[in-house]
């Protein structure tokens, strides 16, 4: 296989670069890629060769053949990605202002002098002064690179900077990756040791079996930061989550489980080792290599790893280890596991076949033998993908966090098992974006968590801080691991942080929120998912039956803690007439006009529910306009008294931050007044989820250049701002460009803005709407809201193409609004 045309995020043993899809298009051509001629000039043996052109004709075949479960590139796009721009996948970024001679004394002469001083007294203190304490040093000698083997130091630096990035993509650890041209075992150790001054971890990667064995050894040996070979514990961690899942759908005891490990290699040895430190029983594994099994008393071909794991049995081949196991590990090569083989095992066989890129057995053919079997592979075009990105950010991350002095068995189990039991949860419409368009429940084909999974980032690294606190190689503690979990959803969003306080407050003060749609699938899933994380009682508005129904069909569980009303059988029904009549009476509706609307429509009788106290707030929106919406819901519920209703989009990481746009949903062309009240309104929204807001009254024309009428109410805008002196920046009116660009900025020294803007206010809706949904598919970031601001009961309004996720967080975020009333 090559790197260029592998369409598989890195994965476990036998490891896969990240790739992503790039246009040709947008980027400049390629040069042709070398002949094998040249290839054999430049040293590159004829089985990497091999490999790499058995690759790239697998890929063309699916692509030739319509093979729609995986990203199909080529060789010459990867090959463009790489080269476009800055070459590679990394650069550095100031994480400090150095923009004046003042900000160059701070950070360098003179200042720089004092953290040294500190340092020099307490080197703990770099963790407080320094990168040390979120910087992984990602290390290679080139010997082991992906399924290609030995190509050398300089050949790995590609897979060894896409490291880097799923560190910094996945926990938001920095790093570094380092490629030590030796070969040399101690040459290689004495390289390394030296480093740990500079960093707060070492993540080995790509050393060929045994030497990583031995270098792995002697740097736990000699540093006292953790050093943690990915090949070997990544794999065996996210394989050992797989196994918890699989033993229990097979109603499996781990401690009892006999399996058959198939592969002596870094990756083997570790998972092996770690299913034993986790309570299988020694005697119930075998571990076999290319010369049958690893027997007491074997000496052709043994080394100490092996021999440590040699079994009392009597089986020498693999076909005879297979006889009656319950599970079986491959981390060896295709084709190494037989249909026969998997006939001869136990009754529901367990079988992960992680061989990359084609395993040991596929499960089209394990399932022709055994439809029953639970199949994991390290491919992302088959279900259960053992991936090595679920396991080690997430860990380094713990660790740092805690200044772990080492990663240890205590730490691995835990992330294991935080892993098993994510995956035994109910998946989120992001995770199920992610995976293909197909539907994710735990079960048989889905025993492992996707790697796009949001949840791991706040799941794993408190899992692993606190078994490194229990465990005593901890030299930071935290007191509240919840905190710490919030505080970890926010490194990758910024906005985060705030909107899980305003959820722990929900927790805290339970709301009943009424679902308008009750009978849609991703609404169902959404109300479950809003009583299991404790904020309220959900209200589905719906048939019974149906509902009953859908629930049933998702396999969300009970009803229990969950309503349903049904419009038109409601015993609560007069009442809602009563109250709507008397406010419509005047304006042209007649009673049974009223008890029309009451019956038929879903989100007015929600809206009467909210209106008459029956139910704290509501959501809808999945199957209406959002101006239908509003329509409907304003027969019930006014705006609030002396506010102006708008929508407030958030468009988070974009730019590396969080962008507020307003107005989003409401008003269509909005007065000087009104645009002065939503910028108030929407700089009160950023300033509680966190962020001091500077304004930006966007128009075509920046400060009177062009002149136009259009442009006129936002620059009055500004003078009623002014007049109302309010406590934040703004400014307008201005394009984009100067809103967010400091080096056009410049041109205007009088901007009032000390910095970026971050709350966009837009003059027109049709303007905000297109803003908002260009952002959200071409900004590559993430897309909260609208939220509807300004009306006197809670209600928000889900756009139709909205998941369950963004629907619990709208849902939850209208509870809040109803404690803060």
């Amino acid at each position: 296989m090559s790197p260029a045309n592998d369409n598989h995020i890195k994965s476990v043993g036998h490891r896969q670069p990240f790739a992503t899809e790039q246009s040709s298009l947008a980027m400049p051509q390629p040069k042709p890629l070398p002949s094998l001629a040249k290839h054999a000039h430049d040293g590159v043996s004829s089985t990497v060769q091999e490999r790499w052109l058995k690759q790239k004709g697998r890929l063309a075949m699916a692509d030739s053949v319509g093979d729609t479960r995986t990203a199909r590139i080529s060789a010459e796009e990867a090959l463009a990605m790489h080269a476009s721009g800055r070459p590679g996948k990394l650069e550095i970024r100031i994480s400090k202002p150095i923009t004046t001679a003042r900000d160059l004394s701070l950070a360098y002469s003179p200042g720089v002098a004092e953290p040294c001083l500190h340092i020099a007294r307490d080197p703990a203190l770099a963790y407080d002064y320094t990168t040390k304490g979120n910087m992984v040093a990602v290390i290679s000698n080139g010997t082991a690179v992906l399924g290609l083997g030995n190509l050398g130091a300089v050949a790995s630096k590609p897979v060894m900077e896409g490291k880097v990035a799923l560190f910094k993509r996945f926990a938001d650890v920095d790093g570094i990756d380092l490629e030590i041209g030796t070969e040399d075992v101690d040459e290689f150790v004495n390289a390394v040791r030296f480093l740990g001054p500079g960093f707060g971890g070492i993540n080995l990667e790509d050393i060929k079996a045994p030497e990583c064995f031995v270098i792995e050894q002697r740097l736990r040996e000699l540093m006292d930061i953790p050093v943690f070979h990915d090949d070997q514990h990544g794999t065996a961690i996210v394989a050992a989550a797989g196994l918890i899942n699989a033993c229990h759908l097979t109603g499996r005891n781990l401690r009892d489980t006999k399996l058959v490990v198939n592969g002596a290699g870094a990756a083997a040895i570790a998972c092996v080792e770690l299913l034993k430190a986790m309570g299988v029983r020694p005697q119930h594994v075998i571990l076999c290599d290319t010369k049958g099994v690893v027997y007491q008393g074997r000496t052709e071909g043994m080394n100490q790893w092996k021999s440590a794991h040699a079994a009392n049995t009597r089986a020498r081949t693999l076909a005879q280890a297979m006889e009656g196991t319950d599970a079986f590990f491959g981390l060896s090569v295709k084709g190494a596991l037989t249909q026969a083989m998997v006939a001869s095992m136990a009754d529901k066989p367990i079988i992960f076949a992680m061989a990359n890129p084609d395993p040991e057995i596929t499960p089209e053919e394990a399932r022709e033998v055994n439809p029953g079997v639970i199949i994991a592979t390290g491919r992302s075009d088959y279900p259960n993908q053992v991936n090595n990105v679920l396991g080690f950010p997430y860990i380094f991350r713990g660790a740092l966090d805690v200044r772990a002095s080492t990663i240890n068995d205590a730490m691995k189990i835990a992330a294991a098992e935080a892993l098993a039991t994510l995956a035994r949860e109910d998946v989120p419409d992001e995770v199920h974006s992610a995976s293909a368009g197909r539907r994710l429940a735990f079960g048989p084909d889905y025993i492992i968590p996707n790697a796009f999974d949001p949840r791991l980032i706040t799941r794993l690294p408190p899992a692993v801080a606190k078994a490194a606190i229990d465990s005593g190689v901890a030299r930071k503690l935290i007191e509240d691991l919840r905190r710490y979990a919030r505080s970890l959803s926010g490194r990758l969003d910024p906005t985060a942080d705030a909107l899980d306080a305003t959820m722990d407050m929900v927790r805290e003060n339970p709301r009943r929120v009424v679902f308008a749609e009750g009978e849609e699938q991703k609404i169902v899933r959404a109300a479950v998912a809003f009583r299991n994380a404790g904020y309220g009682r959900p209200i589905l508005i719906g048939r019974e039956d149906r509902v009953q129904a859908t629930m049933a069909g998702l396999g969300l569980g009970e009803i229990e803690g969950i309503e349903i009303h049904n419009a038109r059988l409601s015993g609560a029904n007069q009442k809602y007439v009563d109250y709507l009549y008397a406010r419509l009476q005047r304006r042209g509706f007649l009673r049974r006009d009223v008890q029309r609307m009451v019956n038929q429509d879903r989100n007015v009788f929600a809206a009467c529910l909210v209106a008459t106290g029956d139910a704290d707030a509501m959501v809808t929106g999945l199957t209406r306009s959002a101006s239908v919406c509003l329509h409907d819901i304003g027969h019930a519920i006014s705006p609030a008294a002396g506010a102006i209703p708008f929508g407030l989009t958030l468009l988070v990481g974009m730019r590396g931050k969080t962008i507020f746009l307003a107005d989003t949903l409401v008003n269509f062309r909005p007065d000087a007044t009104q645009l002065a009240n939503i910028v108030i309104g929407a700089a009160a929204a950023a300033r509680h989820l966190g962020h001091e807001p500077r304004v930006a009254l966007l128009s075509h024309s920046t400060f009177g250049d062009p002149p136009h009428d259009r442009a006129v109410p936002m620059r009055d805008a500004v003078a009623i701002l002014d007049q109302r002196k309010v406590d934040f920046e703004y400014d307008g009116e201005m394009s984009p460009d100067v809103a967010l660009e400091p080096s056009i900025r410049a041109l205007y020294p009088f901007c009032r803005l000390t910095a970026d803007a971050n709350v966009l206010v837009v003059p027109e809706l049709h303007s905000a709407h297109i803003t908002a949904r260009l952002a959200h598919h071409l900004g590559g970031g993430t897309t909260i809201g609208p939220l509807l601001i300004g009306m006197e009961r809670p209600v928000q309004i889900v756009p139709m193409d909205a998941s369950s996720s963004q629907i619990v967080d709208l849902a939850c975020l209208a509870a809040y609004q109803a404690i803060a009333q």
